[in-house]
């Protein structure tokens, strides 16, 4: 059952715990925990409910990474961008605690993780792959615009909605980014996806993210990351070289859109805000 609004947010500063739902399959497993899928038992309102173990955090020493992923999750909010008028990122109602377990309660995503769609379909057309990254565009513009980096952009931690609209869901690597000299050298995120400046162990700031959708673009559309490879140090020295190579099938206008968000100097990378102009955008995303 869905609801036009959400009957948690009437609720949410109410102290939860895990009686206050009834608990349903299994929706996935993860390093530190599981996902179910849940019911408010008050308000039969339908969620998920991630539940990770405090010990399994505190061996990994990712306390402060989840707190961290809790903060800026919770702070984000709906996103009406150009001609997106969905909420891209999946909300963060509250969260609770008991002796053993910390428990999140998210937004249901009723159709699953992106990344198991598109190993069903191999790839994406253009007009899905556009559709996508327009959406995510406006999502990452928003959060920027707060001041939060995401780092770590990847089908695996994205989403889709039970109309079929995309989600962001996994915000552990996220940082805020106080202003632009604020810049990091942090490590982190997917091999595939990370850029140049990181791999290299230069500073980096927001546009990792726009390298990310460049990545994502080409995974997209042919059915794997662009600098994969049989081993890591393989994969490090292609995307410090962009060695980039495209498939036949690629319209000239997927590789230029891809080409200026795989831009080694991150100046030069095509703006989150020039996405929704470029004509791979506009082209396959009219109504």
């Amino acid at each position: 059952m869905y609801f036009a609004q959400d009957p948690m947010m009437s609720t949410q500063k109410r102290k939860w715990q895990i009686s206050d739902f009834d608990i349903g399959k299994n929706l996935g497993r993860g390093k530190f925990g599981s996902v179910y899928l849940a019911r408010e038992k008050q308000s039969k309102f339908v969620c998920a409910l991630k539940v990770l173990y405090k010990k399994q955090l505190q061996q990994a020493n990712v306390e402060y990474q989840l707190k961290r992923e809790i903060e800026i999750q919770a702070h984000l909010r709906y996103i009406f961008f150009y001609s997106i008028y969905i909420q891209i990122v999946l909300r963060l109602y509250g969260y609770f605690y008991d002796d053993m377990r910390v428990y999140l309660i998210l937004e249901y995503a009723a159709e699953g993780e992106l990344y198991k769609k598109l190993q069903q379909e191999h790839y994406f057309s253009e007009q899905t792959t556009a559709k996508y990254i327009k959406a995510l565009a406006g999502a990452l513009l928003y959060c920027h615009k707060k001041n939060v980096i995401h780092r770590d952009i990847k089908p695996e931690n994205l989403l889709i909605g039970h109309q079929g609209d995309i989600k962001i869901g996994d915000f552990g690597w996220c940082v805020h980014n106080p202003g632009p000299e604020t810049r990091r050298t942090t490590l982190c995120g997917t091999l595939d996806y990370l850029p140049p400046e990181m791999v290299e162990g230069r500073y980096h700031d927001a546009s990792v993210d726009n390298w990310s959708l460049g990545v994502l673009t080409y995974e997209f559309l042919v059915g794997k990351p662009p600098f994969e490879s049989s081993g890591h140090r393989d994969t490090y020295r292609k995307i410090s070289k962009v060695d980039l190579n495209f498939p036949d099938h690629l319209s000239p206008v997927a590789r230029d859109f891809i080409s200026k968000l795989l831009q080694k100097n991150p100046i030069k990378r095509l703006p989150l805000s020039s996405i929704f102009m470029h004509p791979f955008i506009v082209e396959n995303t009219k109504s």
